[in-house]
């Protein structure tokens, strides 16, 4: 294991006790919150995944940006790294908030700005990671991803505005009405919950950036061994 592999591996370690510390916090310390009920404690996920969703994503672009201004592999790896994340989390966003919303709304889903956004991103993401993993790697097909990348973060501006643009149900949390932290201990469980998920968020970025290298790496070296003929013939 190499020190950036430790390093990164270390922090998924501390994101572990992190998450440790959350749960406790969450469950054993915040209180009840009164309209929602115990329903209310998805907010502690629901929150600080969307906030891991756009560290994905901003990933992406940032690689997106990297790769069609200087062609590498370090900055596709780096902006497939932040899709990936960016799908992964906002998968938990679209599970945990229907469930949220079938306590507050009496129902799993409606066409909320917001919740239509963010299903339009996790889309975008998706077509990214699908593109990537079975259109070829040749630079067009890289520099078409970086291409969606680039449009996905567009939207995230989208997402964060839409509630005061466009109304709908969705609550204005935390800075507004509809978060439920009126008790410290809640704000509390909430701000170690942001740390947990953004050094988990990190730590899976730089791991899978260290893996899709080394991946394409000993893809490389295959396919030289091929050229030269060092494969044996029953391999």
């Amino acid at each position: 294991m190499d020190r950036r592999t430790a390093v990164f591996s270390l922090a998924l370690a501390a994101s572990g006790v992190a998450f440790g510390i959350t749960f406790f916090l969450v469950f054993l310390v915040a209180p009840v919150e009164q309209t929602m009920g115990i329903v209310q404690k998805i907010f502690y996920v629901h929150v600080p995944s969307a906030y891991a969703m756009y560290l994905g994503a901003t990933a992406c672009f940032g690689g997106s940006i990297a790769y069609l201004l200087r062609p590498n592999e370090g900055a596709d790896a780096f902006a497939k790294a932040g899709a990936e994340l960016a799908v992964v989390f906002g998968a938990l966003v679209l599970t945990t908030g229907p469930l949220w919303a079938a306590k507050a709304w009496g129902h799993y889903w409606t066409w909320d700005p917001r919740l239509t956004t963010s299903l339009l991103s996790v889309l975008v993401y998706l077509a990214y990671l699908v593109l990537r993993n079975f259109a070829g790697g040749g630079d067009a097909e890289k520099r078409f991803a970086a291409a969606l990348g680039i449009l996905g973060a567009a939207n995230l501006p989208v997402i964060h505005w839409s509630v005061q643009r466009w109304s709908g149900q969705h609550p204005t949390v935390i800075t507004g009405k509809g978060g439920g932290l009126a008790h410290p201990a809640m704000t509390m469980a909430l701000s170690m919950s942001f740390l947990a998920f953004t050094i988990f968020a990190v730590a899976l970025l730089g791991l899978r950036v260290r893996g899709e290298l080394l991946h394409r790496r000993l893809a490389a070296a295959e396919d030289e061994a091929w050229e030269k003929n060092l494969v044996p013939e029953d391999a």
